[in-house]
């Protein structure tokens, strides 16, 4: 059909190009709500609704969205379409409350992001003036940081396309196929402009260093970033000291000193500091270790890992004891079984969810500097092992974004993901270049090993897509075949990268020198949690199943609260015609659908939750990620509150067993402040009222459904770091 509107006025008063597409597209999403699947028939009526704007605007005046789309609701109804009308005008009417929470907001959404991501964005990312007013869009915030970065292309080629750079970087988190981690978006491009993540101090058995260590921390979480510490170097609580002829207070009671002035430091204004505290296994106060988060409440700024060692871990298989050594003198002090030390790790994180476990040997045997030095910690979360007064910038792909459709299904777009893979790591290595470091030594450190972590975000949501299950040998195939593709062509990506601006500083001490590899990075793939990032792209949390099908998101605006249903099921429920609220607010109780008569079986199959699938595919799922990851995974493993501790000492040796580089745990309920609460039906139901348009929201919503905090994405459901 001839078009001969080309412009249309949007709600902003932008006059831009029109696109008759899109009244298809939107025609079709309204019958697919009520169970229509004929994209013929929406071609049909979107021209209808084109001939009637041929008629009634003569070139010279351009129609509004909200002409047109009145003109839709017209097309609909008096071509019989009554019930795809309905869904079209309540889809209407839920954009419109949308639009206003935003406005509420104070944020201009140039790109349509979702209400949660706006609302993160607005919390903690967006540029504000003095009066705490939004300054910038999200476009422009993404714009910010892809100017900024593309800058370090000059450093290296004077002749460099940077504005070609910036346009590939902003079209990639534009579309939200990549997004940096948080110090980035938040600093890059400001005076600020710190833009790492993951950083880990040295603690030497010394009080200068320990309270340079605490000074170093405060400016490193005030510029946004999480600090990980080993204290397995202090002398042990009761131990001689020669310049007081008194005795050490031994690693907890510093830990305690660094918790409190966490407590006092918040990340640049935007989000409180994190802590990953680590002791050796070996080290003479490690019971009071890993009892010190036993009390809820205590060291609330840390995770608290053990560095397991194998000797640990062969005692531990061979009921025998092990040594624990001073670290002043390198004495024995005594020995204990490992088994019993072994079980009170388990039952401490059966009870609390800490301690985690780092296997430290292992990680050491794939450091890629060796000669540099020891790795004794790592990042707050646990994924990013680093050698002290090392730094790293991490990124994730939206795999959500990598898949296309084919004859009414979904496959991976393996040259889109090649392509964005390769994107990626030239935008995290740029950010090395760029960053604005909080200590000299760090800068040093980081530009001589140049780690970058480029990770995945969405995988859940391409398992759903592909109508795999997430508890199923081919989810694991997919996760194989998905992570070694990514760690290749990243690896080959640093390796073009080397051939055009040099390997890192310290490849001659490197296990790359040895093979022959020229590289530009020491690491290239690191697993992060992708809390917030994950909200801003609509896609399920790192590489976690979903946690919960239906909840309740508190906290929206003003304290309100909002029933949420994950996209990709309301979509299928609505196309096989079985969605209604009732039936979202029933699933939110507990959040599965596995137990829900009304939902088909094979619907049932794939939309699995994280606590419908055992504990045992949790892990299998994490070391399949762990062979091909160079730095590690983060993970949470999540257990029924009705778990034992020999279940989770079973799950500690399968993580071992399975190659993992660490492993977290937790049991539903086993703490108060759990960011995600499944609730039984302690409290009766409450009268719930419907207020429509738009989404249904109950004014009063019964307390039994599951919450969730609203910057939470999914996963670690204790995980507020």
């Amino acid at each position: 059909m001839s078009v001969s509107v080309e412009k249309i006025r949007k709600r902003d008063g932008r006059i831009v190009d029109f696109n008759q597409e899109k009244i298809t597209n939107a025609i079709f999403k309204a019958a697919v709500a009520v169970g229509g699947s004929d994209k013929e028939r929406a071609k049909y009526l979107s021209d209808q609704v084109v001939k009637i704007l041929n008629e009634e605007y003569d070139g010279h005046t351009i129609p509004s969205v909200e002409e047109v789309q009145d003109i839709v609701e017209k097309v609909l109804i008096e071509n019989g379409h009554a019930k795809t009308a309905k869904a079209y005008i309540l889809y209407r009417q839920k954009r419109a409350a949308i639009r206003k929470a935003k406005e509420m907001l104070g944020v201009v959404d140039d790109i349509k992001l979702s209400l949660n991501a706006i609302k993160v964005l607005e919390h903690r990312y967006l540029l504000k003036d003095k009066d705490g007013k939004v300054v910038e869009t999200p476009s422009q915030l993404f714009r910010r940081v892809a100017k900024a970065i593309a800058k370090a292309d000059i450093l290296y080629d004077k002749e460099a396309d940077v504005k070609k750079t910036e346009e590939e970087f902003f079209e990639m988190i534009k579309n939200l196929e990549f997004l940096p981690n948080s110090p980035t978006l938040m600093n890059a491009g400001t005076e600020l402009g710190q833009l790492s993540a993951c950083f880990v101090l040295p603690i030497d058995d010394d009080l200068n260093s320990i309270f340079d260590a605490v000074k170093y921390t405060a400016k490193i979480h005030q510029s946004g970033g999480g600090t990980g510490f080993s204290f397995s170097r202090l002398r042990p609580n009761g131990d001689f000291v020669k310049s007081t002829h008194g005795v050490a207070s031994g690693p907890l009671s510093f830990m305690k000193v660094f918790n409190v002035a966490t407590e006092v430091i918040k990340q640049g204004g935007k989000r409180r500091g994190a802590n990953m505290g680590v002791l050796r296994i070996d080290h003479p106060d490690i019971l009071d270790f890993v009892v010190a988060k036993e009390k809820e409440g205590e060291l609330n700024n840390f995770n608290i890992s053990v560095a397991v060692t194998k000797k640990f871990m062969e005692a531990v298989k061979n009921n025998t004891e092990y040594e624990l050594l001073n670290p002043r003198t390198k004495e024995v002090i005594k020995k204990l079984n490992a088994r019993h030390v072994f079980t009170l790790i388990t039952t401490l994180a059966w009870k609390s969810g800490d301690p985690g476990i780092i296997f430290i040997d292992r990680i050491n045997e794939e450091n890629p500097t060796p000669e540099v030095g020891e790795i004794e910690s790592t990042n707050p979360c646990g994924e990013q092992p680093l050698l002290p007064y090392e730094s790293c910038n991490l990124g994730s792909i939206n795999l959500s974004k990598m898949v296309r459709e084919l004859n009414g299904g979904y496959e991976i777009d393996w040259e889109k993901l090649r392509n964005t893979v390769r994107k990626a790591v030239h935008f995290l290595d740029n950010v090395i270049d760029l960053n604005k470091y909080p200590l000299p030594q760090i800068e040093q450190m980081t530009k001589a090993n140049r780690k970058i972590g480029l990770g995945v975000m969405g995988f859940a949501d391409v398992l759903i897509k592909l109508g795999v299950p997430y508890n199923s040998e081919d989810a694991v195939v997919i996760a194989d075949e998905l992570m070694h593709f990514i760690n290749v062509e990243a690896g080959k990506m640093s390796e073009e990268l080397a051939e055009k601006r040099g390997v890192f500083p310290n490849w001659e001490k490197s296990i790359f020198k040895k093979k022959g590899i020229k590289r530009r990075n020491a690491t290239v793939t690191t697993i992060a949690p992708t809390g917030t990032i994950s909200i801003i792209a609509g896609c399920s949390s790192g590489i976690e199943p979903l946690f919960a099908i239906s909840y309740i998101r508190k906290h929206i605006l003003g304290g309100e609260e909002m029933l949420e249903v994950n996209p990709l099921f309301e979509e299928v429920a609505r196309k096989r015609g079985f969605y209604s609220t009732e039936l979202m607010e029933k699933i939110a109780k507990s959040g599965s659908v596995q137990h829900i008569d009304e939902i088909p079986d094979d619907v049932k199959k794939v939309f699995v939750t994280a606590h419908d699938i055992t504990p045992e595919w949790h892990v299998m799922m994490q070391g399949v990620f762990q062979k091909h990851t160079e730095n590690a995974v983060s993970k949470t493993v999540n257990f029924p509150n009705s778990a034992s501790v020999e279940d989770v000492e079973k799950v500690y040796m399968l993580a071992y067993e399975l190659g993992c580089k660490g492993v977290t745990i937790y049991r539903d309920g086993s703490k108060s402040a759990q960011v995600l609460n499944i609730q039984k039906d302690e409290v009766p139901n409450e009268k719930i009222e419907i207020e429509k348009p738009p989404e249904p929201i109950p004014k009063e919503i019964p307390k039994d459904l599951i919450r969730v905090d609203a910057e939470y994405a999914g996963g670690c459901t204790t995980c507020h770091l």
